[in-house]
Formats: C-alpha cells, structure tokens, sequence
C-alpha cells in the first residue's frame, strides 16, 4: 500500500479498516482455525515498485492469500506478477483495472458496476440534465495522468448520453498550483457546466482559484478526488459550497447497510489518535469490505486455494457493510452504487461539520438520495 506519499492519507485509512477486520475475524476464532496476520509494505506511491512488492510476497513470503491496495496507480501495475501465478485478487478501488486484461481472478472492490468509465459520474450529468433550463455545454479540465483517463471517457459518454456539447476540453500538469490562467480559458468558452478530474493537492487548488473565479458555471465538481477526505474537507471548509462531487458511501439513511456504523464506531474511536482520517467514509466502508468477501469465500469453500476461491467470488453474493455486493463481467460490481454529493451550507472547517449528513447531501440517484440539489452553482455558494 501507499503508506506514505500523495495518496498515504487514504492508503492509512484502508489499513486500518484491514486491521479491525484483522482483529474481528480472529477474536471469531481467524479464518480456518487459524489466526490471520497482515504482511505490508509500502510502495511510497512508486508503481514501478509495485511489481517487485507483489512477487515478493507472493513468492518470498508465500503468503497464503494476496489483496490489492488503493487505486488504480498501484492495482494495475501488480496485475502482471498476479496474472503470471494466476492468483485471487482484490483490488481496492482501481477504476477499470481490468478493461482490457480480461483476468477471470480479478475482483474489483469499487461500486462502479460494469461500466466503471461512465457510471462514477453518471449523476453529475443527469442532475444537470433535470434543470430547467437545462443547461446545454460542458467544459472538461483533467490532471495528466493515468488515473483521469477512464474518467474524461466516461465523462464524453454521459455528456453524449444526456445531450451536452463539450466546448473546452484540456489536460493540466500534476504540478500546477496556478490555476487562474487555465480558468480564464475556460471561461472564454462560456460553459454551463464544469467537470473537474483533478487529485488531492490540485484539487485544493482548484477549488480555491474557483472560489475567486469571476465566472460562475451552473455546476461544478463531479470526478475531484480529495473532497472525500476529512483533510481536504477541513482544509477546504465553506469554499467546497455547491461543488457536486463522487462518494461511495456517505451516513445517510438510504446507506445504512447491516453492520457498517457499528464498524464506523470502532474506526472512528481509534482513526483521531492514529492520525488517520478521522471520518473515514470514503476508504473504510470499502476496505472493511474488500476483506468480508475474502473472509466469506473462504469460509464457504473451506480452501485457500486461487481456483476454488476464483470460481465462488464469480457466482456468489456477499453480505457486506456497504450492502450486497456481486460481481460481474471483468471482476467489476453487477450493479453500480456511486453517489453524487453536493456540499451545501457548510459555516466552518471544523470536522463535526462534515460529520453532519446535511452538510453533504446525496443527490443521485434517487434510490440512495438525502436531500435536493441546490442550482446553480452560486446560490448554493452563497
């Protein structure tokens, strides 16, 4: 995992989830009848690294079951040492990891469903799409890196899906930190609305410079990674008001799945004083979960061997904390369940802010949501 680095806060945050499952699986008596232990190592956000960590494991350690770490910066790069000993394999948040390699053992833990490109932000446009009046352009501003290519072409399919015309599109450099003069092109072109694919410290950035931006698109967000984090979040305060952005799971009544705010509780207790992200809703959910489907397929098969374990994870359903999770073609989710969230009304940087559901409404889909969109973009700043 990427325990130190740009991604660490999230990457601390997942272990954590592993090691409370770690420590609730054992006080059950472990897996098998025997104890579970974590091996980890930190790939300091290098994927280069990532290949060597994994033949590490596997053929130096030989440990019995191999689990994938966060995102897609680190999941990819493994696939080839997991493919070459055809092991079972989890992955932890890597969006369409396995679009193109077709690996049967490969499960996905994100809820992106079968078509992870377009649905992670499926909701941003149909929202936009229900105004009246409906808004009609869209301009797409992205990091250059691998990790927002999937998402710029889901973000093309649901602007066709749902009838906007795209009339700025460019990439900036991961380094940017001034953002004025690329927002002055985007508002030569007048969008209505502006998807945004941008990574934790550009994410700040940007939702700062947006904030002293003159131009006020209908809607803003959508793809951000790091408003899902409490120290984005607290970094960002009210200046979040009205972007609209991803979640997987946010504490709200259409989400509160068997099992996870008891798991929430003990997170919490302990995340503050281990300096992790003391709300934890985007990684911990998921990582909790990552490690019931492995629990789950080897208690029901009774084995620890890929084969048995590949062909149960293809056909069953496993009962998780963030709800029923099947999985289909390509080891991804049968069914997506991202939520869009918008920010609204938030007073401070505090943290009990953003533990307060009003302060981040679900809005789609429908079935998981909490509260009503707040258009456009600046009434909801206000």
């Amino acid at each position: 995992m990427s325990l130190t680095g740009p991604v660490a806060d999230n990457s601390r945050s997942a272990q954590l989830a592993h090691k409370i499952w770690r420590e609730d699986i054992n006080s059950r008596g472990g897996l098998l009848g025997r104890p579970v232990e974590l091996v980890c190592y930190d790939d300091h956000a290098d994927a280069t690294l990532v290949p060597g960590i994994y033949k590490r494991l596997m053929d130096e350690d030989k440990v019995d079951l191999v689990i994938g770490g966060y995102g897609t910066n680190t999941v990819l790069p493994a696939m080839k040492p997991i493919m070459e000993r055809q092991r079972f394999f989890i992955g932890l948040m890597g969006l369409g990891v396995n679009n193109t390699l077709n690996y049967p053992g490969y499960f996905a833990m994100i809820p992106t469903g079968p078509n992870p490109n377009s649905a992670l932000t499926e909701g941003f446009f149909e929202q936009a799409s229900l105004q009246n009046p409906k808004p009609t352009t869209v301009a797409l501003i992205a990091a250059d890196a691998e990790f927002s290519k999937n998402p710029i072409i889901g973000a093309k399919e649901n602007a066709k899906v749902y009838d906007f015309r795209v009339v700025f599109e460019r990439n900036y450099p991961l380094s940017t930190t001034d953002f004025a003069p690329l927002l002055d092109q985007v508002a030569a072109a007048a969008p209505d609305l502006l998807f945004i694919c941008s990574y934790l410290s550009d994410s700040i950035a940007l939702v700062r410079a947006i904030n002293s931006w003159k131009y006020r698109p209908k809607m803003v967000g959508a793809s951000m990674i790091g408003p899902q984090s409490a120290a984005v979040k607290t970094n960002l305060g009210p200046l979040l008001n009205g972007f609209v952005n991803y979640e997987y799971w946010l504490p709200v009544p259409k989400m509160m799945f068997p099992g996870v705010m008891a798991f929430m509780e003990k997170y919490q207790s302990q995340a503050s004083s281990a300096g992790i992200d003391p709300l934890g809703y985007y990684m911990a959910p998921q990582a909790y979960a990552q490690m019931q489907v492995v629990e789950q397929a080897v208690t029901t098969t009774g084995s620890l061997d890929d084969d048995a374990l590949i062909a149960y994870t293809r056909q069953a359903t496993f009962n998780t904390v963030v709800g029923e999770v099947k999985f289909g073609e390509r080891g991804e989710w049968a069914h997506p369940r991202v939520v869009q969230v918008q920010f609204q009304n938030i007073a401070s940087n505090k943290v009990s802010e953003f533990k307060d559901p009003s302060k981040q409404v679900v809005v789609a889909p429908g079935e998981f949501a909490s509260g009503n969109l707040i258009y456009p973009y600046a009434k909801a700043r206000r």
